[in-house]
């Protein structure tokens, strides 16, 4: 079954850190550009970071810019994001996506199903 399924998130205090990992079944992740997108209480989804397949980086939300980084394991077929230096409202629902083609398109192939992230003290 195609699919990405999301790991990585919970309850962290303001300053700490997070990996969130996305894996992929039945598909190679590295032919496809992998974005995070997320989604806070009563806020439309926004995008965060992306990979393209070429391994080029965009991001998509200048708030995470030093804090927040992408990368890939393709052994591993799963792109992850690092998030340092977490703040109160970075806390959301935080999915990971394929975009059609690059990082600049605006359809989505495939969502995942989400993990939560809860920054507090």
């Amino acid at each position: 079954q195609v699919q990405l399924v999301e790991s990585g998130g919970g309850l962290v205090q303001p300053g700490g850190s997070l990996r969130l990992s996305c894996a992929a079944s039945a598909f190679r992740l590295e032919d496809y550009a992998v974005g995070w997108f997320r989604q806070a209480p009563g806020k439309e989804r926004e995008g965060v970071l992306c990979i393209s397949n070429s391994d080029d980086r965009t991001y998509y939300e200048d708030s995470v810019k030093g804090r927040f980084t992408i990368s890939r394991d393709n052994a591993k077929n799963t792109v992850y994001l690092q998030m340092n230096s977490l703040k109160p409202e970075d806390t959301a629902i935080y999915y990971c996506a394929t975009p059609a083609g690059s990082c600049s398109a605006r359809v989505i192939d495939r969502w995942g199903q989400g993990t939560q992230v809860t920054v507090s003290s």
